[in-house]
């Protein structure tokens, strides 16, 4: 069984109020088709038909504060409990504490061990590279994990050879922010099958989205609500074309921010785990989750880690 894995930054399941959490007021059909017309709000948990299951998972895991970038990512990459072990929540980037947790590749290195295939799908431009060889920037626990399992993170040239995707899915960014006017801009739908086809090559594909968390600190609801309507686009791509008899597709996030526009921290909301396949291999991956220690091993049963 494969597993995608779609990381949304900073998504909690929030109230239903349009006037602070933008999925009450994005138009979002795909979504609301696959949970039978509800909305990923705080409600709407726990929730399960033949496509989907969604759980709120706990990230706060016993440790006071609000969840932060560096250890929720962390827990979600080795099924440790990084931040009672370490005693604090932290983000945005890992310290030398945290860092030293990933230093085995987390999921990724067992994969490698097991001689499974894995991949962050996320391209990195040029000026990404120059940032971490320079030192102006450093790894996010993300890539620092999939760095130090000995793959490699996919290039300008991969994101131009088809092999890797930008972070918002489209390519617009690459165009707009990053100066290649040149880019060819995918629909969200087409952006969404193509999603499908690179993970499809892999027993482990991870995709990163940042932006959500971003939009969540500036407190932007026409920013928020075009990501969410856009990332609708791509899921119904991706399930035009996914098998769901073959493999699983996992969306969840590492702690509250963009449901709640009204503050600009991160929020103690939980987090949502929408799993999408048939039913059996749900039921199994879902099978006593409830906070984010448990998203790690579920990955690993299901593509048959030993």
């Amino acid at each position: 069984m494969r597993v995608l894995f779609l990381f949304l930054d900073g998504i909690g399941l929030g109230a239903d109020d349009p006037e602070t959490n933008p999925f009450s007021r994005a138009d979002m059909p795909t979504l609301r088709a696959l949970l039978d017309g509800r909305r990923l709000l705080a409600d709407s948990a726990p929730f399960a038909n033949g496509r989907a299951s969604l759980l709120a998972l706990d990230a706060e895991l016993g440790v006071k504060g609000p969840p932060q970038s560096a250890t929720g990512q962390a827990v979600l990459l080795t099924g440790r409990n990084i931040p009672a072990e370490v005693g604090y929540h932290y983000g945005p980037k890992p310290n030398p504490e945290v860092a030293s947790m990933l230093a085995d590749g987390g999921l990724f290195g067992r994969m490698q061990a097991a001689g499974k295939t894995s991949a962050l799908l996320n391209a990195y431009p040029p000026r990404y590279f120059d940032g971490i060889g320079s030192g102006k920037r450093l790894y996010s626990s993300i890539p620092l994990a999939v760095t130090n399992a000995g793959l490699t993170l996919f290039t300008e040239a991969d994101f131009f050879e088809g092999r890797g995707l930008s972070a918002d899915f489209t390519g617009q960014g690459w165009r707009d922010m990053l100066g290649y006017p040149d880019v060819q801009v995918h629909g969200p739908k087409e952006a969404g099958e193509k999603l499908s086809t690179l993970a499809a090559q892999y027993d482990l594909a991870f995709f990163e989205y940042w932006a959500s968390d971003y939009a969540g600190h500036k407190q932007d609801m026409p920013w928020a609500v075009r990501q969410l309507e856009t990332f609708d686009g791509v899921l119904a791509g991706l399930l035009d074309t996914w098998n769901l008899d073959e493999g699983l597709i996992l969306l969840t996030s590492d702690h509250g921010n963009m449901e709640d526009l009204s503050v600009r921290r991160h929020t103690s909301a939980p987090v949502p785990a929408l799993v999408i396949g048939a039913p059996e291999a749900r039921g199994k991956f879902t099978a006593g989750m409830s906070d984010l220690t448990h998203v790690a091993p579920a990955i690993w049963r299901a593509v048959g880690g030993e």
